[in-house]
């Protein structure tokens, strides 16, 4: 048996590529959007990729599933559980709970555990030449290292009211399945540490099911009312995409053909883009930005968050310009049509150059945590982390609203008064403050080291929540 692992950071997720050695056949399960990866190593080892499966409608990224199997003409196992609203609207091999299917010589038998999600299933190997017990279970979004799927994504991100305290019922219901299996399996999860599809997934890439019994908090809870109140506590906000990841991934995402490769642009396309209000996304380091940037640009910076905050502040009906050197531009793309962002435009790498044309560059403010805390009383304090984080600890009297959902709550925002924007060291407050400015608001500063500064300095912090006037003072 043939088996690899392959993990994208910037979204922390997992796909795998087994293969029947005897047989030359391989499944790829989980698929990301730019599958060379998958042709590439299943070339090297002289393996035919003749199925293709999923373990669920995905929230957090866009399939490749279609892709690889009109590249590969692999068949598409996914699932039929869940019921009509649930099911895949693209030809596919249906299968449900205790369905099996051979790739080679290996056995594939389908779980249904529903929870993160109703048609959720999970595959249970057996490599039938060395033994009639099973070896792996790919449980996607179900069992992850230390922890297990959120249920609340279909409510809070997709806006389909009342399916949390069910799908934590579910997930509760699945996890029984979980526990008998033999303790000697394998797991490998979909997601590791950093995926919003959990709240405390482990970096550890896998497990065994023996050992998640013993130390994953989700399966040493027995009261099912107490497992339902655990899982739904603390969970963070889903980006807003994700939402729009459900409906795509359900009715096929577009087949590409190869991975799209952006026009560099000329001067005068760029001041065409730029007069048309084209957004222009700059990807170049937080402080760079801050020195000198093209007005209204917004800042994403390129790193392993770069897709996610793509996915949290770009809109998909709209064309927009990157800011990108010439050697970083294939790598961005990948990682914003992984999320479905095809729309790039073009892109641009020379700041300078823009600014010698006669473009005046803006500049972002930047406030010391020592000039805050000196004349605090002066300043609004925005605090862009997600809630369990600010409830965790906030300078006194902040006001908290994440960073990726500004874009409803900028008019209640003083025009008065100095904004101070801040995170936890400067990343997400430069995309909050960027975006705000993109918007007009003028009235604005970031806080440099954020609220890491201002904890190494020993000032006073709140606990609790400032916005319901339940904040301690610490």
């Amino acid at each position: 048996m043939y088996f690899q692992h392959i993990y994208e950071k910037g979204l922390a997720q997992a796909s795998y590529l087994v293969g029947c050695q005897a047989t030359g056949e391989a499944i790829v399960i989980d698929p990301r959007r730019d599958i060379d990866v998958y042709l590439e190593a299943a070339e090297k080892n002289r393996l035919r990729i003749t199925h293709v499966a999923e373990t669920h409608i995905h929230a957090d990224f866009l399939s490749g599933a279609r892709e690889l199997a009109a590249a590969t003409g692999a068949a598409l196992y996914l699932s039929d559980e869940g019921g009509a609203d649930w099911e895949y609207q693209f030809e596919h091999n249906g299968v449900r709970d205790g369905d099996r299917f051979m790739v080679g010589n290996l056995r594939f038998e389908v779980m249904h555990t529903p929870g993160h999600t109703p048609e959720h299933i999970s595959f249970l190997l057996t490599d039938t030449p060395a033994s009639d017990q099973p070896v792996m279970i790919f449980t996607g979004d179900f069992v992850f290292v230390g922890d297990v799927g959120r249920p609340d994504l279909l409510e809070k991100a997709a806006g389909i009211e009342g399916t949390r305290i069910q799908g934590a019922r579910d997930m509760f219901a699945s996890l029984k399945k979980f526990r008998a299996l033999p303790d000697h399996v394998q797991l490998w999860p979909g997601h590791g540490a950093g995926s919003a599809c959990g709240k405390a997934l482990g970096a550890v890439p896998s497990s065994t099911v023996g050992y998640e019994k013993i130390s994953n908090w989700a399966l040493r809870i027995e009261d099912e009312e107490a497992f339902v109140a655990e899982l739904l506590e603390g969970q963070p906000e889903p980006p807003r995409y994700f939402a729009m990841m459900k409906t795509m991934n359900k009715v096929g995402p577009e087949v590409l053909g190869g991975v799209p490769h952006p026009a560099r642009l000329t001067m005068a396309q760029f001041s065409d883009a730029m007069r048309q209000g084209t957004t222009l996304v700059d990807t170049r380091d937080k402080l760079a930005f801050a020195g000198g940037h093209f007005p209204g640009s917004l800042n994403i910076q390129d790193n392993n968050a770069f897709s996610t905050w793509a996915g949290w502040m770009l809109e998909y009906d709209a064309p927009f310009i990157l800011v990108a050197s010439d050697s970083r531009i294939e790598e961005l793309t990948r990682a914003l049509i992984r999320i479905g962002l095809d729309n790039v435009a073009g892109y641009v790498q020379d700041m300078d150059r823009i600014g010698d044309a006669g473009q005046t560059m803006q500049v972002m403010d930047q406030i010391a945590v020592e000039e805050l805390h000196a004349h605090r009383e002066h300043y609004y304090v925005l605090d862009v982390r997600g809630y369990t984080e600010h409830e965790a600890a906030h300078i006194p009297g902040a006001r908290n609203v994440h960073a990726g959902l500004l874009g409803s709550e900028i008019e209640s925002l003083p025009r008065d008064r100095t904004i101070v924007v801040h995170c936890v060291s400067g990343d997400r407050s430069s995309i909050a403050t960027s975006y705000l400015m993109s918007k007009g608001v003028r009235n604005v500063k970031n806080l440099t080291c954020g609220f890491n500064g201002w904890m190494q300095n020993r000032y006073p912090v709140e606990r609790g929540s400032a916005q319901d006037g339940n904040a301690i003072a610490a």
